[in-house]
């Protein structure tokens, strides 16, 4: 698969280390930044990666910040996609089977290297197999879809 990462500089080494694991299980990676420890703001990399998934441009993406969360907030933004905060196994495989999560993001200042490598590795070995979880996220989207022709909310 090809999978694009991205981090801010709060999670560049991690990110660094993740890579080339990810790049060991036999995966492409494109790396969208940032380029060092240097401060960078995440949204941007968050953007970019999401668009590129929805442009057919990559498979998956993995996304590290401090929490996780910023990076997550960010790429949900992105109309069509799905990410989700993983810091263990589980939820990193059930992100991707259970929500067809497009896009994984990790807390560099939440876990340490060792377990963020073992949890991108089990988000990139399974795949959604639809199902019951087909139609919930036929919802998610379909609502997505009536936010966005309305031009409103609430």
């Amino acid at each position: 698969m090809k999978i694009g990462v991205g981090s801010d500089h709060n999670a560049f080494q991690m990110k660094e280390e993740v890579k080339l694991y990810i790049t060991s299980l036999g995966h492409e990676v494109v790396d969208y930044g940032c380029y060092s420890n240097d401060e960078v703001d995440y949204p941007g990399v968050a953007f970019q990666v999401a668009t590129d998934i929805m442009a057919n441009k990559l498979d998956r993406g993995i996304l590290f910040c401090g929490t996780g969360i910023g990076m997550s907030i960010a790429a949900n933004k992105v109309p069509g996609i799905r990410s989700a905060q993983c810091h263990d196994v589980f939820s990193a495989e059930r992100a991707q089977l259970s929500n067809n999560a497009q896009i994984m993001t990790i807390g560099a200042k939440v876990i340490g290297v060792e377990l963020a490598k073992k949890v991108a590795e089990a988000y990139l070995k399974v795949s959604f197999q639809g199902g019951n979880s087909a139609r919930k996220i036929d919802q998610i989207m379909d609502k997505e879809k009536e936010f966005l022709l309305n031009g409103s909310c609430c």
